[in-house]
C-alpha cells in the first residue's frame, strides 16, 4: 500500500519519463543531423521546438518536487526492470517499472508532444 497520493505518483513518474523523453529527442537530433534526407530543418525545428516545452515541464517538476520535499533516485535496472526510490515527507518507497513500459510510456508522450506542436504551427498559418 502506498502512502502517495495519485499527484505525487504523476509527478515522480514525470521525473521519471520526461528525461528519458529528452534522451529520445537528443538522439533523434543527431541522427537526423547526420542523415542524407534533403530538408533536415523542418524536422530539426520541430524536434528543438518540442525539447524546449519537455525542458520547461521538467523544470515544473523539478521545482514542484523541491516544495514538496520529494526526491526521486534510480535504484537498479536490468533487462527487464527498473526499481526506482520515491523520497517524501520522511518515508521511502521503492517502486518497480516494466522497461517496455516505461518506453511505452515515453513513446505516447512524444506523440503527444509532436501533436501539440503540429497544432500550434498549424493554427499560426
Amino acid at each position: 500500500m502506498t502512502r502517495l497520493s495519485k499527484e505525487q505518483i504523476q509527478l515522480f513518474e514525470q521525473a521519471i519519463y520526461l528525461p528519458l523523453l529528452l534522451i529520445v529527442l537528443e538522439k533523434d537530433t543527431s541522427i537526423i543531423s547526420k542523415s542524407t534526407i534533403k530538408l533536415k530543418e523542418p524536422y530539426l525545428m520541430l524536434i528543438d521546438e518540442v525539447m524546449k516545452s519537455v525542458q520547461l515541464q521538467l523544470k515544473q517538476v523539478k521545482l514542484n518536487m523541491k516544495q514538496q520535499k520529494m526526491k526521486l533516485h534510480k535504484l537498479s535496472q536490468d533487462e527487464s526492470f527498473t526499481m526506482y526510490s520515491f523520497l517524501f515527507n520522511g518515508y521511502e518507497e521503492q517502486h518497480n517499472y516494466f522497461n517496455p513500459r516505461i518506453r511505452n510510456k515515453v513513446n505516447d508522450m512524444l506523440m503527444h508532444y509532436l501533436a501539440k506542436k503540429e497544432e500550434k504551427l498549424i493554427s499560426e498559418k
